[in-house]
């Protein structure tokens, strides 16, 4: 399998089950990493490929939805899919309401866990891949100068270069050199596609005071 070829984690303490998935996840193509514990799982290193866990709501140790708590706190982009051979309806609106993408009760059709498979793959493909964008978006913003900074929390507020100079108490020449120049460093070609980029870092206008014009 490549490297960035997608991974089925599979946590589940009975043998016969964790074969059984083994088998049948590897027959669809996919590759797939079996775990007898919730700590077992843990202890595995994050990916950054598109992955998937099916887990077993009973386990030995911490128990499925307790893994559940962990998993999206440290791996948000990992969908859940609970398997049980006990599930009640209590169990399954707690699961569900924490992010669960499925609760499937044993035995479990073929078909039905690999669409639920599948369908978690391609979400987690999603969220990778926004989490990529968003990181390549904060290393544009960390290229920006202080001023700069504080000239696109202001421009993207919809304050023409005149209020943006007196807000920073700055010449209004001085604000048009710092704007074009955050704008190319943001790759932003209009303020329309800024205004975008500055919600997604969740910019917040900075506390300005009108001083004596500077540069």
């Amino acid at each position: 399998m490549s490297e960035t070829s997608p991974i089925v984690f599979v946590v589940d303490d009975d043998i016969s089950v964790r074969e059984s998935l083994e088998t049948l996840i590897r027959y669809e193509g996919l590759c797939v990493e079996t775990f007898t514990s919730a700590q077992e799982f843990l202890n595995r290193p994050s990916v950054s490929v598109p992955n998937c866990l099916v887990l077993d709501l009973s386990l030995p140790g911490l128990n499925g939805l307790d893994l559940q708590k962990r998993v999206v706190v440290e791996r948000p982009d990992m969908p859940i899919i609970f398997i049980t051979g006990h599930g009640d309806i209590p169990t399954t609106v707690q699961a569900m309401k924490a992010g669960a993408v499925e609760f499937l009760t044993k035995p479990i059709s073929d078909e039905a866990l690999m669409r639920a498979i599948r369908g978690s793959l391609e979400r987690s493909r999603v969220l990778l891949g926004r989490d990529e964008e968003l990181r390549m978006l904060k290393a544009r913003y960390a290229r920006l100068t202080s001023r700069e900074r504080e000239v696109m929390a202001l421009v993207v507020t919809g304050l023409p270069n005149k209020q943006v100079a007196c807000e920073l108490g700055i010449t209004e020449i001085t604000v048009k050199a710092h704007r074009g120049s955050m704008m190319r460093k943001m790759e932003a070609d209009s303020l329309a596609e800024l205004v975008n980029l500055a919600a997604r870092l969740r910019l917040r206008r900075p506390v300005t005071r009108n001083v004596t014009v500077n540069v």
